[in-house]
């Protein structure tokens, strides 16, 4: 984008939970970014959702709670539509004053990934699925949204309808036009499942930019929505008696003539894709963690919410953990389709990506490809609940293959103290907590 006519920026990084955390500047400071001008705490990155500090964090009092320097992303900035004067968003990600990237930053995290990919002379694209809910969040409890139509509450189902995607075609058509402008690739949108829910596509393309995508939409579809006059959310669980939110993760493997190392010319892919469905699977139990980040995740993840919970793979099967999908060989990709909505993106895609780079690196060999339904089959299984979940994210040796150790020391800092607090706040009133943070 052209930055000309923008009186102010904001300078931006990805916590830990994927919130931002930065600086509003006025427009006389965008040409010093890329000179280390704006600083920031490092610790700022590692706060709860709640935005507090980490009371036992070596970030924090152990070192004086140092500064590290925030530089531009290879993105560049993108206007912010849902503001009400104009105003610019700049990516960035943290590093130390010695020029060393910052591990705790999840984008670096991701970046580590890819580049060990690279190594091979391989490149990754991907794209995610991403569901969420308009709502109206005026009461003492959630509720489905006004259909701007009737002016009532909507009060049916209507999975892949298009008069319900038409009643809020106002809101949709503001939103792919700022995704055109914040050039975010959104493709196709639908209803989905649950009261409110909806779903969009995106492009597949360079991981990282799949990565810095879902974090923009995320901006976009919460911040529009509140210029409709709803909110929108991407928990896990909005409703108890409805779909949860996911994100389903596809990707693919590039060679350095860009071929697609999955792609044998037939329906089952090659050795290389079932090493890394292997990994995948390997990874799944103890990822859980940056898969359902936060208490309320642990909704979604249950027998019989729709849901995966076992890990297992298929052929064109929407019922399993990993399922390959059918289409031309040359896009045989995988769909990785455990992780909640609420999830932190760059983490979310650092796990996947790395177990299935691990499963590659060390020929794993997965179970059978399963048939029928997933969900009636007895299978390994994702972390039963939060507590056990940082447990084994911090212990896990994959884990620790995968991700910087500062990083994970400091995302399971952060979880048992949000998990602490959250256990103090009845459980009707958590959604406030998360509405709009995740």
């Amino acid at each position: 984008m052209e930055f000309e006519g923008y009186p102010t920026f904001r300078v931006a990084a990805c916590d830990l939970n994927g919130q931002m955390r930065g600086k509003r500047l006025p427009a006389g400071q965008f040409s010093k970014l890329a000179e280390g001008t704006v600083r920031m705490p490092l610790s700022v990155l590692n706060v709860d959702v709640w935005g507090a500090d980490i009371k036992d964090s070596p970030l924090v009092f152990e070192t004086g709670d140092a500064d590290g320097v925030l530089y531009p992303t290879e993105h560049g900035p993108v206007p912010m539509p849902w503001l009400g004067s104009p105003a610019a968003l700049v990516p960035m990600w943290m590093y130390h004053e010695t020029g060393e990237p910052f591990m705790g930053d999840p984008r670096h995290a991701l970046a580590a990934v890819l580049d060990r990919y690279a190594a091979h002379g391989w490149r990754v694209e991907a794209a995610a699925e991403m569901e969420f809910y308009l709502v109206d969040d005026s009461g003492d409890a959630l509720t489905p949204p006004m259909n701007p139509v009737s002016g009532r509450p909507i009060g049916g189902h209507a999975i892949l309808s298009i008069r319900q995607l038409d009643a809020f075609d106002a809101y949709f058509t503001e939103l792919y036009d700022a995704c055109a402008a914040m050039e975010i690739p959104a493709e196709s949108a639908i209803s989905e499942a649950g009261l409110g829910q909806f779903e969009i596509n995106m492009t597949h393309r360079d991981a990282m930019a799949a990565a810095d995508d879902a974090l923009l939409f995320k901006a976009a579809v919460k911040g529009l929505a509140r210029k409709h006059g709803m909110a929108a959310t991407f928990m896990a669980k909005p409703f108890a008696e409805d779909a949860g939110n996911g994100m389903h993760v596809h990707f693919s493997v590039l060679d350095e003539d860009g071929t697609n190392i999955f792609d044998n010319g037939g329906p089952e892919g090659t050795d290389l894709l079932r090493h890394a469905v292997a990994g995948c699977l390997a990874g799944m139990a103890p990822s859980t963690l940056v898969f359902a980040p936060h208490g309320p995740s642990y909704d979604r993840i249950v027998p019989g919410a729709h849901a995966p919970i076992g890990a297992c793979w298929a052929y064109e099967n929407r019922t399993a953990a990993i399922r390959i999908p059918g289409g031309p060989p040359k896009a045989r990709r995988i769909e990785h389709r455990v992780a909640c909505g609420d999830n932190n993106p760059y983490l979310a895609l650092a796990v996947i990506l790395g177990a299935a780079l691990e499963g590659i690196e060390r020929q794993m060999e997965p179970p059978a490809a399963i048939t029928g339904n997933a969900y009636a089959l007895d299978l390994p299984g994702l972390a039963p609940d939060w507590t056990s979940a940082i447990d084994l994210f911090e212990s896990d040796p994959l884990i620790a293959s995968i991700l910087p150790a500062e990083l994970i020391e400091h995302f399971c800092r952060t979880k048992r103290q949000e998990k602490e607090r959250l256990d103090t706040i009845a459980p009707e009133e958590r959604w406030m907590v998360y509405l709009e943070a995740v």
